[in-house]
This record gives C-alpha cells, structure tokens and sequence, in this order.
C-alpha cells in the first residue's frame, strides 16, 4: 500500500531487519502472535489512519471546537472515526488479555499508533490519552476501579485524561493547590482548578475519567503531599451506568496556534456548578496509596512523554513524504552548466540544495520513529524478562532515554517540518498543502509534557546520576557493543564508529565535569547537554540502521545508508561545538542581567 503518511517498507525495516520484533512471539507473553498477525494489525491501522481519520484532519483544524458555556460542539467526524477505532480493538491492542486486550508487543503497538499520528494527531490524540490513562489505572487502582472505569475505556464508550497543571503552578508540580477532602464513604471531595488539560471536555463518549493530581488535607507541602484520583465527569450508579453530573465544570477552551482539533481545557473541580447529592466538590476516589501521587502518575506521564515523541516523528515522516512528491513532480530552475532558456526546467529534487534538505528531514524523521520505537522494544523486553537485575537495567536505561524520546524529536521533528515547507517555497507557506498545518501542529511537542527545558533538567540533573551513573552505563554498554559490530564491518561503518566512540567517550566525560563539584549552577546549559545528548543518541541509533541494512542492494536500504552518511558527516559534528561549551562550564546565561535584555 503506498501512503504519504507513513512509508510501510520504512515501518517493516525498523520493525523485522533492526528491532527483530518477530523474534519477541517465542516468549509466552507473546507466543500466539506471529509476523503475519503484526502485519495485520499494521495494516488495519494504516487502513482506518487513511480512512477515517485522515480525510477531516484539515477540517478539524480549521473548525476547532467550541464552548456554548454548557458543552463543547465540534466536526462529528472525530467521534465516528473514534468509534471506529474502538470497534477495531486497537485501543486495548496491547494491554492484558485480562482485560480484553489483544497483548500486542509495545513496538507493534507503537507503529500502529504512528499511522494514527501521522493521518490525524489531534483525533488521536483522544484515544492516546485514554490508553495511557487506563494502562495507570490497571496498574494501581482497584479491580473495582478496573472494572468501572478502565473496561468502558478501552471500549471506546469512556475517555481519559491527565490533570496535573494549575494556573498558578504550570509545570511546578510542587506548587499544586488542588486539595481533597476525605468522606466517610471513603471517596473524597475535590476543589481546585486546573489548567491545559488536552481531551478536558468533548461529546465524544458517554464519560470522561479525570486523573487528577491534588493534595489530602493535612499532607504536606510540596510534590511528596501529592495524591492521584479518579474523577469521571458523570458518577455512576452502582450497575455501572452513567448517573448524574460531577462537580466538574468547563471555564472555558484555550484557542492553540495548532493540535486544534483536540479540545485543551480549563477545568473547575468542586465550583458548585454540579453539585453531586447537594454536597460541595467533585467526587474523586483515591488511586492507589496517598502522598504517592506524582510517582504513579508518571506511569502515565512518561508513556505520554515517549507518545510525545512518536507524534513528533509521525508529523516529520508524512512532512517528509509529501515535500519529497513534490520534489519530485514540481520543475524549476536550471542547476549550473545548464544555461540554455529553452531547455525545460530541472526538478527541483535535482537541485543539490532540495536535496540536503530532504535528506534533514529523513534523518530527522526517521531517525526519530526509529528512537521511539526502539523505547517501544525496551518495554517488551521488560515485561518478558525474569532476571531481575535485567529488569532493573531495562528500567533505568528507559528512564534515561524518555527526555530524549521526547525531546529529540520535538526538536528536529519541527526543523524537519520547515525545511518541508521549505522545499516548496511559497507553496509550502500557504493552506493549500497540508505542510503548514503539520508545521503547527508539531510546534505544541516541544512544549507540552514538560518542555524541553523541563526535559533536560531532568536529564543532566537526575537521569544521567541514576545510581551513581548506572543508567549511563547501561547505555554505553549498548553503544559499545554496536561499535564492536561496526569494526566488523566495512570501511564506512568503522569510519562512523571511529566518530561516534569519541564523541561517546567526550560526552560522559563532560557529564562527569558537571557534576564534580558543588557548583550550584551546573545545569544552566542543561538543554544544550540534551541537544549533545540527543544528538549521540540518534548518531548511535543510525549507525546500527546502517550495520542492519547487510550487503542488500535496493532503494530502501541504499536509502538509509545514504542517510546515516549524512547524519554523520553533517550532524554529529554539531555535538563536538556543544561538549566544547559544555567544558568550559560556559556561564554567559548565568551572567547575563536581566537589564541587559
């Protein structure tokens, strides 16, 4: 099937010559799957993206939803093609047969999800937010909470969300406000406002189950006096059917520069608009043990993170694609030493210029899915493992990758996007073509789920420290063990290798530098470390797509080893200038005065 939202050869390479994922069906967990059940499955995705979702994408853009100040209104295309994404069972694809989940590796799962991504990420964005509210829930809630609340998500009939910003506090979680208030029945009642909150109100099910973040009276200050709750819009009655309104009331919708599909809402808990039983504040019932909040709602948080990055990635694979047809159908200009005027124009996918920038935005892109999918990988190998302490290093080494799964391609996705806007010049700039809507649309990753600022604090502050710097180690025995290969090789791939173990080797001991002594402003160039950081990780990444092409001679794979030249010969060189300024503890932003700006 050929497709400008995703290309399946690229899918299929990353999935079976590199990451091997048929390999993971001899293992129970997986043992009733097989190669031909995941193409399947790859193909209904593709099949409902194109259908179903694709086709309003431009349409929910330009007719965003609203707020009559009693319900949201929107396109009715999102729920019908939401409804027919449940109807598939994609939505419970890979959670546990206990559920009525299909138990699809997480790497399958992930491809799957890049199609929806790449047709309508705003759309999509509904159902994600839901998978990863119920995968936290199965996980700590009660089998009653399961049964009441995750069963109808994965249906399709209820939505999730996640509530953790405030308007006050924003990404400073320690600073949430949002109290509860114990009851004898042992629910509790909820009062607060939170804020940014995607897929917050809509139509587009019976329910939508709230995972909010707030603080039990008397709990202490700061993220550790954090509790999770579940606080669906609508109670329900003890059969499970929908009941009367919660006190959860919409204030209003954000207007977004793009994602403007996907409702982004301002919510009021325990405002007395909807007042359950004629007693004050939003019924919530505890999730899990109190004051363990924030931790558990990282399950939720750090699974959206990697999405994040997958929908970064899908948004620069199909920009990519549809600059790259046009490159190669639009004629203008004349390359030098072609100076006859009668001559027909070159295309412009013949202009050496064009083409630097189509191969950006490969390596970008597809460099990109690639790191999310191998994230994908690292949570099948975790949950099919029974050695413990490979348990343990599966962990930390996806701890340590999550700021880069999502930031990296944030960052390189929306460069790869204006270089496709680029290729078509004037074109691009226009709502003719879909390049600036997907410009707009992936402009909101770098922001939301923690922004790149946020992501690499964590990075350079905690991750790379993990205990005493295991996680680091975990990595570096991966890359060592891909430069061993590359040595077996040809030229080229000991060529790269040679590079990329330098920098490798620089980069942990510029990290090492930072945190040698007690200098309270070590991490002030914390983002250009993840820019380092990110940039090793995908050079790493392309080096072992190049070693996973083998001698095979086709279009494909001529094609990713043309891309890994080019992230090497033009990309990795940027982290040499970013570990120079790194060692040098480079204090100009600290310096700088405020005045001065």
């Amino acid at each position: 099937m050929t497709s400008n939202l995703l290309a399946p050869g690229d899918v299929s390479f990353l999935l079976y010559d590199w990451l091997h994922a048929d390999d993971l069906c001899r293992h129970d967990r997986y043992s009733e799957h097989s190669r031909e059940t995941f193409d399947a499955v790859l193909d209904l995705a593709a099949t409902i993206a194109r259908d179903h979702f694709a086709p309003h994408n431009r349409l929910a853009d330009a007719h965003e939803p609203t707020f009559d100040g009693r319900q949201v209104q929107m396109i009715p295309e999102p729920r019908a093609a939401l409804d027919v994404l449940a109807r598939s069972g994609l939505i419970a694809g890979s959670m546990d047969h206990a559920v009525g989940g299909a138990q699809l590796p997480h790497v399958v799962s992930t491809a799957c999800s890049a199609w929806f991504q790449a047709a309508n990420v705003a759309t999509w964005a509904y159902a994600a937010l839901t998978i990863a509210n119920a995968n936290l829930v199965q996980r700590f809630g009660t089998a009653e909470q399961v049964k009441r609340f995750v069963l109808p998500m994965l249906d399709g009939r209820f939505h999730g969300t996640m509530c953790l910003s405030e308007p006050q506090a924003g990404s400073s979680l320690a600073d949430i406000a949002t109290r509860a208030e114990p009851q004898p029945d042992g629910t509790y009642r909820l009062h607060g406002h939170k804020m940014w909150i995607s897929g917050g109100d809509h139509e587009l099910g019976e329910n939508i189950v709230h995972l909010v973040l707030a603080r039990i009276a008397g709990a202490g200050s700061g993220v550790r006096g954090l509790s999770l709750f579940l606080v669906p819009k609508f109670l329900l009655d003890d059969d499970g059917a929908i009941d009367e309104r919660n006190d959860v009331a919409t204030a209003g919708l954000n207007h977004k520069m793009g994602f403007r599909g996907t409702t982004n809402a301002i919510l009021n808990f325990g405002e007395g608009l909807h007042r359950p039983d004629g007693r004050p504040g939003a019924v919530g019932y505890l999730v899990g043990r109190p004051n363990e909040g924030l931790a558990q709602m990282f399950h939720m948080m750090n699974e959206a993170r990697i999405g994040v990055g997958g929908q970064a990635a899908a948004l620069g694979c199909t920009a990519y694609l549809k600059s790259l047809d046009y490159a190669r159908s639009r004629r203008q200009g004349r390359r030098p030493g072609r100076t006859d005027p009668t001559g027909q124009p070159d295309l412009i996918i013949d202009h050496p210029d064009v083409r630097r920038m189509l191969l950006a935005q490969k390596v970008y892109a597809e460099g990109s899915l690639a790191l999310v999918l191998y994230c994908g990988r690292l949570v099948d190998e975790r949950l099919i493992t029974t050695d413990e302490d490979q348990a343990h290093e599966l962990d930390l080494l996806l701890d340590l990758l999550t700021p880069v799964a999502k930031s990296w391609p944030s960052q390189w996705c929306v460069t790869a996007n204006d270089l496709a806007i680029q290729v078509l010049g004037g074109y691009g700039y226009t709502r003719d073509y879909d390049l600036e809507q997907h410009y707009r649309d992936n402009r909101l990753n770098p922001i939301h789920e923690g922004t790149t600022g946020i992501q690499a604090l964590d990075l350079l502050g905690r991750k790379v420290r993990l205990e005493n710097g295991r996680a680091l180690d975990v990595l570096g025995r991966r890359i060592q063990a891909t430069l061993s290969r590359a040595e077996d090789a040809d030229d080229e791939a000991r060529e790269f290798a040679g590079s990329l173990g330098r920098v490798w080797n620089e980069l942990r001991d510029v990290t090492r530098a930072i945190h040698a002594g007690d200098d309270p402003d070590r991490l002030a160039n914390a983002t250009v470390y993840l820019d380092a950081f990110g940039h090793t990780v995908v050079g790493w990444i392309w080096l072992e797509l190049l070693l996973a092409c083998g001698k095979a001679d086709d279009a494909l794979r001529n094609g990713k080893r043309h891309a890994a030249r080019f992230f090497h010969r033009y990309e990795l060189p940027r982290v040499r200038t970013h570990l120079d300024l790194l060692a040098r503890h480079d204090r100009t932003t600290v310096d700088l005065n405020p005045d001065w700006l």
